[in-house]
């Protein structure tokens, strides 16, 4: 037997289905809602970030500069120490020994000149006075000339011996933080063996690497004059891993002169205070680059950017809230903003939330932001496959 065709009253109930093309009554489905913002200029910041690694401001290597026993060592692994803080103590009594055998070495010296000078003055007035030669004059300012070298070097061979002895108490030549334990008490050192290692966190450096176009910009703003501030005005500040902002700010200090051939990169290098040794050498962070400011800049929301053939383009509200495609081109990407190099104007109105529902040349309805519906990603609509499911099944169970 052949099906009976639906009543008058499924055909009605099959049209008021939702999702179906056809609104109730016949009539035309209304102007989607759509949040519209009204573009207006304004000084907008200019912010960079980047991947970045820490990396102590200095890392020196503390040797012995002498050699002998170690006697004592007055640091404490990890610990931290200032700069002239005593480190080692290595045995002083052979140098000790040194410094007196050069201290007489010194007074042989000066005696032996003292004498080479009396005899150079005895032969002066013998031979002013006609009783001894010339050449006899020579042989005594010569042997006074003599005794003027040894004395020098006797002297130099005493300081050389005090600063021997100067080296056998270890200082640290800088502040921060000491390595482990290299060499134990007792142990016998020679001249150049390392006892340990001393890195400085305050300052810190964080070095990042910057695309060479994107470096060519900034330079090209300041020197332009197109944004406010100079290079001097940059500040930077670092983001740690667990999402927190380090407490203190800083400055570029260095700009690599030369492109990384690999990556195209150039490397800078920030400095930063760690008085708190909260930046560890070694630690992954992100830099944010700030200071210079644009002013008389149009911004609009990302999601407010559509891409079509002919390059990317807005949705802006024409008399009467007719929509209509308006071509843009986007300078760069500011905190979830786009800001526009060209394409639109204060005053304009562009559509920034339910772009998917827009169609050029049609009209929408412009409602406030707290009362738009969401946006939906760009040529996708996640309840639209499951609406058409639902229209289906009910058609289907309706038919039969």
């Amino acid at each position: 037997m052949s099906r009976p065709w639906p009543t008058a009253s499924v055909l009605g109930l099959i049209l008021a289905l939702p999702g179906m093309a056809f609104a109730q009554g016949g009539g035309a489905p209304p102007p989607p809602a759509v949040t519209v913002e009204t573009v207006a200029t304004a000084t907008v910041p200019v912010t960079f970030e980047y991947p970045a690694r820490v990396e102590a401001s200095r890392e020196v290597e503390v040797r012995a500069r002498v050699g002998g026993i170690l006697l004592e060592r007055d640091f404490t692994e990890g610990a931290r120490v200032a700069q002239g803080d005593v480190l080692v103590r290595i045995d002083r009594r052979p140098y000790e020994a040194e410094v007196a055998l050069a201290q007489a070495q010194v007074q042989q010296a000066q005696a032996q000149l003292s004498q080479a000078r009396r005899a150079e003055e005895r032969a002066q007035a013998l031979a002013q006075s006609g009783t001894t030669s010339t050449a006899t004059l020579d042989d005594a300012r010569s042997l006074r000339e003599l005794a003027d070298a040894a004395v020098a070097q006797a002297e130099a061979r005493l300081v050389t011996a005090n600063l021997s002895l100067d080296y056998t108490s270890v200082e640290a030549p800088a502040g921060g933080l000491t390595s482990l334990e290299q060499v134990p008490e007792g142990s016998l050192l020679t001249s150049g063996d390392l006892l340990t290692r001393i890195t400085q966190l305050d300052p810190a450096y964080v070095n990042f690497s910057a695309a060479d176009t994107e470096a060519a910009s900034i330079r090209q703003l300041v020197d332009s004059g197109t944004a406010e501030g100079t290079l001097e005005d940059i500040r930077v500040s670092v983001r740690l891993g667990d999402g927190s902002i380090y407490g203190e700010t800083g400055r570029i200090d260095f700009t690599s002169s030369s492109i990384d051939q690999q990556t195209g990169t150039i490397l800078s290098r920030a400095v930063l205070p760690n008085p708190e040794s909260r930046l560890l050498p070694g630690q992954f962070v992100r830099v944010r680059v700030e200071g210079l400011r644009i002013p008389d800049s149009i911004t609009i929301p990302t999601a407010s950017l559509m891409q079509g053939p002919q390059g990317t383009f807005v949705y802006t509200l024409a008399e009467g809230d007719v929509a209509q495609v308006t071509p843009v081109s986007v300078a760069r990407e500011l905190d979830g903003r786009l800001m526009i190099a060209s394409g639109l104007k204060a005053g304009d109105r562009v559509v920034t939330v339910g772009v998917v529902k827009v169609r050029p040349g049609s009209p929408v309805q412009p409602v406030a932001p707290e009362a738009a519906p969401e946006q939906q990603p760009v040529g996708s609509s996640p309840d639209a496959p499951q609406a058409a499911v639902r229209n289906e099944q009910a058609v289907s169970e309706v038919a039969q």
